[in-house]
């Protein structure tokens, strides 16, 4: 990959996570660098998901520190951290069903409006003026991810791979400087995952955004991510690039031996 990789964005420190007495991370630490792509990956109930419910602020770890570009946040909720720039798609879409594309992409722009609500309401002015910047904000993104055909359309009435389209767009609308992907392409025949990795190399590539990803595919995991941390049973087993995860034999104990 031609892209640099830059310094250090996002860095996860000693993270702990119980509920109850059940341990979900044990002891995590790994970094992200500005512009690359980060897998996690690991067997069902690894943690994985409860590792990026850390970094977006859904859980509150009992121990450890997460610090985006130097500042550590402690105690956020998933507004303040995502006010700070890390966006999320979800593994089970949360999208609005009876909604078009454009206006559910549009909610992804709410935390950057800055009128209020009843000016936002009667659509006067400044909020009419602002509406239209956020729309072309929007429109481009509809462009860029492939969906102009659907622009207007129910989401619920989009087939599967598109759906997860309109949650990709949501998150970009938000312009994050990292974005946290939640298994983008699980339920994807192979061609709509073949879409799905082109789209998140380039939102890589043109947006420049920072991507965290976590994917069961071994195939694309190796074909698009610069850097693999490994996840059992809430502890890491590896970490560093997709040919040195390939081979730990940890790793292939753990996960990758059991591929078919």
């Amino acid at each position: 990959m031609t892209r640099a990789i830059g310094d250090v964005i996002l860095d996860v420190q000693n993270i702990s996570l119980s509920f109850g007495g059940v341990k979900a991370l044990t002891d995590i630490s790994f970094d992200l660098r500005e512009h690359e792509i980060r897998a996690i990956i690991g067997p069902n109930g690894a943690g994985k998901s409860s590792m990026l419910n850390c970094i977006n602020g859904v859980y509150q770890p009992q121990q450890g520190s997460i610090a985006l570009r130097g500042r550590t946040f402690r105690h956020m909720n998933s507004r303040q951290v995502a006010e700070m720039g890390v966006a999320r798609t979800f593994q089970n879409l949360a999208l609005f069903k009876g909604m078009s594309v454009l206006d559910n992409i549009m909610t992804g722009r709410n935390l950057r409006m800055k009128s209020n609500l009843l000016l936002q309401a009667l659509r006067l002015g400044p909020a009419e003026r602002e509406e239209i910047a956020h729309r072309q904000v929007v429109e481009r993104i509809i462009d860029f991810l492939e969906i102009q055909p659907y622009r207007k359309t129910p989401v619920g009435k989009m087939p599967y791979g598109l759906q997860k389209r309109v949650d990709l767009g949501r998150a970009l609308a938000m312009e994050p400087q990292v974005l946290l992907l939640d298994e983008p392409m699980a339920g994807m025949n192979v061609e709509e995952k073949q879409d799905m990795s082109r789209f998140i190399l380039d939102v890589n590539d043109e947006f420049g955004t920072t991507i965290v990803l976590i994917e069961h595919d071994m195939g694309v995991v190796m074909d698009i991510s610069d850097r693999v941390v490994v996840l059992d049973y809430g502890k890491k087993i590896g970490d560093g690039t997709p040919g040195e995860v390939r081979g730990n034999p940890d790793v292939i104990r753990a996960y990758l031996g059991v591929q078919h």
